[in-house]
């Protein structure tokens, strides 16, 4: 007897069908699997043949084959384990519902109990979008299926429960959650600019950037507080759509992150790799890709601590993603996109030693040493960084200081309505903000007047700027702009934003 049990699996961050076909058939006992299935799959004949015998249900005895289709794609991961052994009992006769309305997805323990898998989210997307409603997914990720609107979630606790909801001995009730409270206990910081003493320079500058999404360079000494800002840049991002919030979460439970718990990725993310970091590691990749950090930190900040310390082969790697905002990543068998739309922020010391230029210490390095360390970051990559900040060491009174600086919710507002301008603006184009702007949008969009040209002009001339810091300049202009609420580019915009571009002149060697 055949039979057939709807599953799931995930290329990149998209799911897609696979029909677990099992037929029993009279010969000397086996087991396999075919439909090119990993590793994992073809151990699942032993997670599967214990779950249903300590479960109290008979293993049938026979010829097993289990067909995975489409058979031209390579599956990965546990989760097929639960579809088999509900795939056997059904072709065995232990299960008499109709399976063809069902999902099914979850890894299975030798004990029967069903355990949570990764990318469910993505999986209900895709499903729902091809007429499935109803799913049976182990309990760890009811929280991430329910997320999705229209379709009903049964969550199992062990194979046992599975087959006695089909048989219609137990009910199941349907997991829902309140996407509101969600939301709500998401959007809660343990952190706030409004604990940065002084440093109202660097503050300004990452609030242009929250604002126009642009990437950041900081430079300073040890222990001023460059990191301690890189932290808080999140609580004064926008809050996420649902739309980002969504694609966000599909990201990371394709990862495995997501906790039983939580059903969404609420807030923005804020990844901090080691400077040790492999260029797999931060870009994604593997024998079956899975998303580097870059991805992780789609729709939010990306914060490399020690830029010059990673290697440069993995900064290199940064370039294509920071303009695309997408990794492609290709393997002989398949060609998988993870999103990469990111905020780079970048913190280093000015020189091996720490204090170049800092008064209070006396700076060991030789030029040389200086010049053999910012060196390690390369034109190109600077060029794409938007805005070069340099962070300076706290005075002590800056440090006793009793004043208190703006909370970030008040700083969020001014970069919400900041936003808000941009997706106005750029509604019928595809995009959200001004550092996504390139071409003949920024022409558009950027006009300039014949001061603001003469001023760019001689910038340009003086600085020796690239075509690409000068679309940098413009862009950063059009986001002070927006701040004040402008819709004119004026001068006093373009020449702050000349400033965040000039601090590299200072320590790289042109």
């Amino acid at each position: 007897m055949i039979a057939r049990v709807n599953s799931s699996a995930v290329v990149g961050i998209e799911g897609y069908i696979v029909n677990v076909e099992v037929d029993i058939s009279k010969g000397l006992p086996s087991f396999s699997t075919v439909g090119l299935p990993d590793s994992a799959i073809k151990e699942s004949r032993n997670r599967v043949e214990m779950a249903i015998k300590n479960s109290g249900l008979d293993f049938p005895i026979g010829k097993i084959t289990i067909n995975l289709a489409p058979a031209d794609i390579r599956k990965e991961g546990s989760a097929f384990d639960l579809p088999i052994a509900l795939g056997i009992l059904k072709a065995a006769g232990v299960i008499n519902a109709n399976l063809d309305e069902f999902i099914v997805l979850g890894e299975l323990s030798l004990d029967g109990k069903v355990r949570g898998v990764r990318g469910v989210l993505p999986v209900t997307i895709s499903a729902h979008s091809k007429g499935f409603d109803k799913f049976i997914v182990p309990r760890d990720n009811a929280n991430e299926a329910a997320i999705v609107k229209g379709v009903t979630v049964y969550p199992v606790d062990s194979l046992l429960e599975a087959v006695s909801f089909l048989n219609g001995v137990l009910d199941i009730q349907p997991h829902s959650i309140d996407i509101d409270s969600i939301w709500e206990r998401a959007r809660v910081y343990d952190v706030d600019f409004q604990d940065v003493r002084g440093q109202e320079g660097a503050k300004r500058a990452l609030e242009i950037a929250a604002a126009g999404g642009h990437n950041v360079l900081m430079i300073g000494p040890p222990g001023a507080g460059k990191t301690m800002l890189a932290k808080r840049l999140p609580t004064i991002l926008p809050p996420l759509s649902l739309e980002e919030a969504l694609e966000t979460t599909k990201v990371h439970s394709v990862a495995g992150l997501l906790g039983r718990e939580q059903a969404l990725v609420g807030v923005r993310p804020f990844r901090a790799p080691h400077h040790t970091i492999s260029d797999a590691g931060l870009i994604g990749g593997g024998h079956f890709p899975t998303p580097g950090e870059v991805s992780l930190a789609h729709n939010g900040v990306l914060f490399l601590d020690e830029f010059p310390e990673f290697n440069r082969r993995v900064l290199e790697a940064l370039r294509q993603p920071m303009e695309d905002g997408e990794v492609t990543i290709s393997r002989a068998t398949m060609r998988v996109t993870f999103p990469a739309r990111f905020m780079l922020v970048a913190a280093m010391n000015p020189c091996p030693c720490g204090y170049f230029g800092d008064p209070r210490h006396n700076c060991t390095c030789t030029p040389a040493a200086i010049q053999r360390y910012v060196s390690k970051i390369s034109g190109p990559l600077l060029d794409r960084i938007d805005i070069h900040i340099e962070v300076p060491a706290l005075t002590f009174d800056e440090l006793r200081s009793k004043s208190v600086g703006e909370p970030s919710s008040k700083i969020r507002e001014r970069v919400t309505e900041a936003r808000r301008r941009q997706l106005e603006r750029y509604k019928d184009v595809g995009i959200y903000s001004n550092a996504q702007l390139s071409g003949k949008l920024l022409e558009k969009y950027c006009e300039l007047d014949s001061t603001v040209e003469d001023l760019l002009r001689t910038a340009i001339e003086q600085f020796g700027f690239s075509a690409r810091a000068y679309t940098r300049i413009v862009k950063v202009a059009r986001t002070i702009a927006d701040l004040e609420g402008s819709d004119r580019i004026r001068p006093e915009h373009v020449g702050e934003a000349i400033q965040y571009r000039t601090l590299d002149r200072k320590y790289w060697i042109r």
